[in-house]
């Protein structure tokens, strides 16, 4: 029988609860790998109550084994939380159960039980202060893995890649190099040749409008071109500098794969008002598959029963990719 896979509950004040109950009452409609939710089970239990959902839930212990993981009943490995009203607001003491949450899936990687984790939504803001920038940079520092960390937002038809993430606009040009672009674009190629079985097609975008900045030393020939013929030297399918404002217009015409920008909103922008909720964030560059739904914790619809469980549901699929 296959690793199983955690599903961290992530922030206990958003919609994550909500989210994982529509998916566990689909999960009939598309196949997946035994899975079971890492949070606390008397919150998850007040909450379900609230939100007038009708599931049986069963706690289950460190030394479960996947066949406890089968039938009606949503396991859970109970984390220690008191929070007395079944939803309230994002505070320390929620902080410090994500971190109980994320201990606990960090340590059942590294004794074999899982074979990934995915994290519902949670407030970075509020989680990290200004300690690390996102979920992909704390992880890549917990598994000693700093600087090979990759944010991959997935889709089947396009997925894409920012080279620097959660940093202001002004930092972006001192943030890219060379060197950083041509790991990252190799640890997503490998990362589609060992568990999609292809070798993608990649456009690699410029970081002015238009390609060009009007100066001698454009970031464009300095590095991205440099970092674009190395690539292709080592026989990855790269394609660029591509015109940010036509990429997402001509990836079908050119079979692009993976589009990679040099900043977040490059490319998370353009390929929201695509796909919406019909994404994935992989962290890449980990000694796991790490997962989260690609969107926040939807403060402002909080108990109103209208979030859309497709991308938790698309994260759980996604590893029948794996083993």
């Amino acid at each position: 029988m296959s690793t199983p896979v955690a599903i961290i509950a992530g922030e206990p004040n958003s919609i994550s609860s909500e989210i994982i109950f529509k998916s566990w009452k689909l999960k009939k409609e598309y196949i997946h790998k035994p899975y079971f939710i890492i949070g606390s089970f008397k919150l998850l239990n007040l909450q379900m109550k609230k939100l007038k959902y009708k599931i049986k839930i069963k706690k289950i212990n460190k030394n479960f084994k996947t066949s406890d993981l089968k039938g009606r009943e949503l396991p859970i490995y109970d984390i220690e939380y008191n929070q007395k009203k079944p939803f309230g607001k994002i505070s320390i003491e929620s902080n410090k159960y994500i971190f109980k949450c994320f201990d606990i899936a960090l340590k059942f990687i590294k004794e074999k039980k899982i074979v990934g984790f995915i994290n519902c939504p949670i407030s970075k803001e509020h989680l990290f202060k200004n300690k690390y920038q996102g979920i992909t940079e704390f992880l890549s520092n917990k598994s000693n893995k700093k600087n090979n960390e990759v944010m991959l937002i997935y889709n089947k038809k396009l997925s894409v890649s920012p080279i620097t993430t959660h940093i202001p606009l002004n930092m972006v040009s001192k943030k890219i190099n060379k060197n950083k672009i041509v790991k990252k674009v190799k640890t997503i190629n490998n990362f589609y040749k060992k568990f999609l079985g292809k070798k993608p097609n990649i456009a690699i975008l410029g970081l002015n409008p238009h390609n060009f900045s009007g100066l001698k030393k454009s970031e464009e020939k300095n590095i991205i071109e440099k970092a674009i013929k190395n690539l292709v030297k080592s026989g990855i399918k790269a394609k660029g500098p591509v015109s940010a404002d036509s990429s997402f217009v001509v990836f079908k015409k050119y079979k692009f794969d993976v589009i990679v920008g040099m900043y977040h909103d490059q490319v998370l922008a353009p390929f929201k008002t695509l796909y919406n909720f019909d994404a994935i964030n992989i962290t890449l560059g980990l000694p796991y598959i790490r997962i989260s739904p690609d969107h926040g914790v939807a403060v402002n619809i909080l108990g109103k029963k209208i979030s859309n469980p497709k991308s938790l549901i698309e994260s759980i699929k996604f590893f029948n990719y794996i083993n």
